[in-house]
Formats: structure tokens, sequence, C-alpha cells
């Protein structure tokens, strides 16, 4: 519907009430006409003339007018139209859910694209690869023919390293059993629950063997076991 004024001799045409079909007050239309820069006092003057005239209903509320369309002019369906109108709906939403479909895939096709390589990159990164396996040949090759790749004091400084560790760790173990077996020697508990009590776990609670560690050391600084 349109709603239709006289303002300085010229025609102007505002589009709200059936459209919306839904109650508005003079408000909600002014801000719908934002564009023609039409004041709200017009806007009501507008209205109350369509109402007057019995092109639109109204209620007031107060000093507020609510106006609606006249249901009378809209053709309301049977239930044979209703039904019909709800088959078409339900066709229209498969439709709707296969344009979709189609679309995801169209854009997972294109997101595929999007992340394969360009043919150049594709050199680029076979160039890279070529020279990684070229470098790594050549380490193999070395290794083959016996080169020793780590320098002697390295290997040394490491291995010291190493032992040294051995060594602070049976140090700690027996240490530790010394007092252990200072403090439960005479206590009447049960020595399993007094380590849980305690919170206490031994290498073997853990899966950890220190013997296992000591046989990888250089057998010039291994002791004999138990030891």
């Amino acid at each position: 519907m349109f709603l239709f004024f006289f303002w300085s001799n010229d025609f102007f045409d505002l589009r709200i009430i059936i459209q919306q079909n839904r109650p508005l007050n003079s408000q909600n239309v002014a801000d719908s006409l934002q564009k023609f820069n039409l004041k709200k006092a017009a806007v009501q003057k507008a209205l109350d003339v369509l109402a007057d005239s019995g092109r639109i209903s109204f209620k007031e509320y107060g000093k507020q007018k609510i106006y609606l369309a006249r249901q009378d002019q809209f053709k309301i369906p049977n239930s044979e139209e209703l039904g019909k109108m709800k088959e078409d709906n339900a066709t229209l939403q498969q439709e709707l859910g296969d344009v979709k479909k189609s679309i995801s895939e169209v854009e997972g096709e294109i997101k595929t694209l999007r992340s394969n390589l360009t043919l150049q990159q594709i050199h680029d990164k076979e160039a890279k690869l070529r020279a990684e396996v070229e470098g790594m040949e050549e380490k193999l090759a070395k290794l083959r023919e016996g080169v020793t790749l780590v320098r002697p004091e390295d290997r040394k400084h490491v291995e010291q390293m190493f032992v040294d560790r051995i060594s602070q760790w049976r140090k700690r173990k027996r240490m530790f059993k010394d007092m252990w077996d200072a403090i439960t020697e005479n206590s009447p508990k049960d020595l399993k629950e007094f380590k849980e009590e305690l919170g206490l776990e031994y290498d073997e609670d853990v899966g950890v063997n220190l013997q296992s560690f000591a046989d990888m050391m250089p057998d010039s600084k291994k002791r004999s076991r138990g030891k």
C-alpha cells in the first residue's frame, strides 16, 4: 500500500502499512521515510488523513495512536490454499537445501584449488628438496666411509658430562638408602605404607633403572654391577 498526501502542491508516496502489515506509530513511519526528509508532524498528519478516510485503521492508547492496515483488504487463504502453500514451501526449502549444498561443494573445490601449489612453487619446492637429499646423501656417504663427524673433543666432553651425571645419581641414591635405613631401622610401620604416606618414589616406581644408564658409559668409565 502507498500513503499519499499533499505537501507544497507536490505529490509524494509513502510506503508503509500494508507491506509491513503490523502496528505502527507515527515515529515508526517517519523513521522508515528518512530518505524523504519528512518531519514527524507531516507524517502524523498524513496518517490521520488516511485514518479519517477509512483507508487504514487506528487505535488510541493514551496520547499515542497506533495505525494498522485494514485487514478486510487482505485475501485469507482457505485450507486447500494453505496446504498448497505448505507444499510449495517444502519444495522451495528442498531446492534451497540443494542450492546450499552445491554452493558448499563449489566453495570446497575453490578452497582446494587455492591451497594447491602453483607450477613455480612446485619447481622451487622440488629444488629445495633435491638440495636437502643431496646433503643427506653426502652425510650418509661419509658415515659409510667411517668418517667421524663429531670432533673428538666434543665427544669426550659429552661422555664426561654423562659419567658425572651417573656418578651423582649413584651417590645420591646411596645417600638416600643410608638415611632411609637409619630412619626405618626400628620403625614398627609397614615400610611400603610409610613410603607411600611420605610420597616417596624409587627409580623403579617410575620405570627408571640406574644400571641401564650406567651400561651406556664408555668401558673405561664403567663400574662393576652392584657398586
